[in-house]
């Protein structure tokens, strides 16, 4: 049987790919990767050339094709694929552990760096062989036998269980559903009941289908009169794979065994905690700047908070409701946001219908870095909404994505980019940089498009912003190319920096226009876009704070013998942080994929961590012009280029020339510096 994932291709061929194709192909790529590292320990490898570089070769081999499988079980699951994965999850957790401890290779690497060549090699590879380095260190390399195969144990089941609670929290998703009558959903705009309607009649229902699928969810909470249909949708939302759901997809028992094999590795390791473990990888040194850095910012933004809190609730009362619930939140905000700004999410996606979006988007990297960007038509792809495009600069192409907007059945929720090729040098040929850029917006309903808010306009130009990070490198390397090797607290910098066009008023002139008649955006309505951009913001920054208290106190305090310790973690850190209410029944925890199947694991508080230099390298913008060609090609070259080649902060230096300030990230915001 001929095996696509065994082939060479510029670009995976998603049409021949199947699940019998997948386990075959990974153990023969793990084989060559062992028989690569095997020659390298024996002959005595300790040079660039002869150490690195075959590494590396093998390496990108195995992920050339673990890349379009993971993918692929991301976007369209199914049973056999979800098998296939599975099967292979551990096998491939147990190569990566087995070749961190792996104590000859650790020995090459470390006469590498101790040798007379090691001065020769650029910024990149030093920077390469450090992380590698630092690596087998944080895997146990110089553990005792019996330390290091326990190490290894657990290595292997967090990935399974790290899996498992993503597939808990799809399944659950996906098996809520209610079909209601048009009756139960006044208030809601016609294109959301149009996109309701179509849902029940793709499953061949007559009605309206509500799914917990962000789109159908989100319209329900924010323009639904029916409280208590609100109550029901956001019941079930709020307590997907918990024990107050279906017992086959409850995350409970996945979460505390997740948290207490990663306090055992951190003591095995020798460190107080995991959240130090995970500080070895970031900008940030020490716990307790993290817990400064996002107390301080609580205590700047809570008062603010409380008073758009207690707007909010003014409002409400003013309504007819004494007590604002959870499921009031949007429905009342969009109302209070209405009357204060005169303006609603559906007056304004009529004038940002996504492929107009996506064309501004286009043109506003041209303009920033004199990028082109030309859609394709000839490539393979997993899905008819997928599209493809090619990147150029000079007239050479430079890089490919994909691009994946819209929800649908079996594929995981929120938004994401993710590597499909790493660009690399090698014998003299570049491999181009390939990223997925994932979404999960409402679908076209018949023949109107799709119909951004500006929220996920936002998020487009986010998930952008980490493909341009992969896409522009110029790194050589992979271990240092694009998002590779990039303290994980700064990573988030490139995709919230590339947010801020999404509220520049010559920025929006380009990517907006009514769906129907070709209008532009009215001047009077994008005033008040502009002037709305700041309501509740200190609202949803306690809420963001709130999410990377809980992760990085839960990495720091957690302890086995204690019961029910991530409820109480969680408990506390809304008494001093949030100012909303939340009924006893929410189980947050148990749909937070970020920390418990995403990466961010004591890592949360990156996305304000980055927020900050993004804040403070947007406003040389602001003092230089939005469209600034020489202010972009400085950002151009000294971050997007650089990818992991050096320290984080060295290259936010490089640009803004000097450290960040956090009162760029309020002032951003509108909050009182306090």
């Amino acid at each position: 049987m001929n095996n696509p994932l065994l082939e060479n291709h510029d670009l995976p061929p998603f049409d021949q790919i199947s699940p019998e194709h997948v386990v075959p192909a990974i153990e023969a790529l793990l084989g060559e990767c062992r028989e690569t590292v095997e020659f390298l320990v024996s002959s005595g490898a300790s040079t660039w050339d002869t150490l690195v570089t075959p590494l590396e070769r093998a390496h990108d081999r195995l992920n050339q094709a673990w890349s379009p499988v993971s993918h692929l079980n991301a976007v369209t699951n199914s049973d056999a694929l979800r098998e296939a994965y599975n099967n292979c999850v551990p096998i491939i957790s147990a190569y990566h552990t087995e070749l961190a401890q792996n104590a000859s290779l650790f020995s090459a690497f470390e006469l590498l760096q101790e040798s007379e060549g090691y001065a020769q090699l650029s910024m990149a590879q030093k920077k390469i062989i450090q992380n590698e380095l630092r690596g087998f260190r944080l895997s146990g390399v110089d553990l005792s036998e019996k330390s290091r195969r326990r190490f290894a144990e657990i290595e292997q089941r967090l990935s399974v269980l790290s899996s498992k609670f993503s597939e808990n929290v799809l399944d659950a998703t996906q098996d809520w559903s209610l079909l209601v009558d048009k009756d139960l959903l006044k208030g809601l705009p016609d294109s959301l009941l149009a996109m309701l309607q179509q849902a029940a009649e793709i499953r061949g229902e007559t009605g309206y289908l509500l799914t917990l699928e962000f789109p159908s969810y989100n319209a329900v909470m924010t323009y639904c009169d029916d409280s208590a249909l609100r109550e029901k949708v956001y019941r079930a939302y709020a307590t997907r794979a918990s024990e107050l759901g279906p017992e086959q997809w409850d995350n409970s028992e996945v979460i505390e065994e997740i948290l207490s094999l990663k306090r055992e590795m951190a003591q095995i390791l020798g460190y107080a905690s995991y959240a130090d473990v995970s500080l070895q990888t970031k900008m940030a040194k020490t716990t307790g700047e993290v817990l400064s850095f996002l107390n301080d910012l609580a205590g700047r933004s809570r008062p603010a908070a409380q008073e758009e809190f207690a707007k909010l609730s003014e409002f409400a009362l003013k309504e007819g409701v004494e007590d604002i619930r959870s499921w009031d939140l949007a429905y009342y905000s969009e109302k209070l946001k209405k009357q204060m700004f005169d303006i609603s999410d559906e007056d304004i996606r009529v004038y940002f219908p996504a492929h107009k979006v996506i064309e501004g988007l286009l043109e506003i990297v041209r303009r920033l870095y004199d990028i082109e960007i030309e859609q394709t038509h000839n490539v393979t792809t997993w899905h008819n909404d997928v599209t493809t495009y090619n990147l150029y600069r000079g007239g050479s192409l430079i890089a490919r994505c994909y691009m994946d907007l819209y929800a649908r059945s079996n594929k995981r929720g929120g938004a994401w980019m993710d590597e499909c090729r790493v660009r690399r040098v090698d014998n003299g040929h570049i491999q181009l940089p390939v990223a997925y850029l994932t979404c999960n917006f409402s679908a076209p309903v018949g023949d109107s498009p799709s119909l951004l808010t500006h929220r996920e306009v936002v998020t487009l130009f986010h998930e952008f912003g980490h493909g341009l990070h992969h896409m522009l490198t110029q790194v050589d390397y992979a271990g240092a190319s694009g998002i590779n090797g990039v303290a994980w607290d700064a990573v988030e910098l490139p995709s919230q920096f590339l947010e801020n066009w999404c509220w520049q008023e010559e920025a929006l002139e380009i990517m907006s226009s009514h769906f129907e008649t070709g209008a532009p955006l009215p001047g009077e309505l994008l005033k008040k876009l502009l002037s709305a951009r700041n309501f509740q913001s200190a609202m949803m920054m306690v809420r963001q704070l709130e999410f990377a208290l809980f992760d990085f106190r839960l990495h720091v305090e957690f302890d086995t013998d204690e019961q029910n310790q991530v409820q109480r973690i969680l408990d506390e850190v809304r008494k001093e942080v949030s100012v909303v209410p939340f009924p006893s029944f929410h189980r947050f925890q148990h749909g937070f994929s970020h920390i418990f199947s995403g990466g961010y694991a004591a890592g949360y508080y990156s996305y304000k961590w980055a927020e900050v230099l993004a804040a403070d390298a947007f406003s040389k913008f602001a003092e230089d012009g939005v469209f600034n060609r020489q202010t972009a090609e400085k950002f151009l070259s000294t971050v997007l280029e650089q990818g992991g080649s050096k320290d984080a902060m060295e290259l936010f230096v490089a640009f803004r020339g000097r450290e960040p300030d956090v009162r760029a990230l309020l002032n951003q915001d509108g909050i009182r510096n306090v």
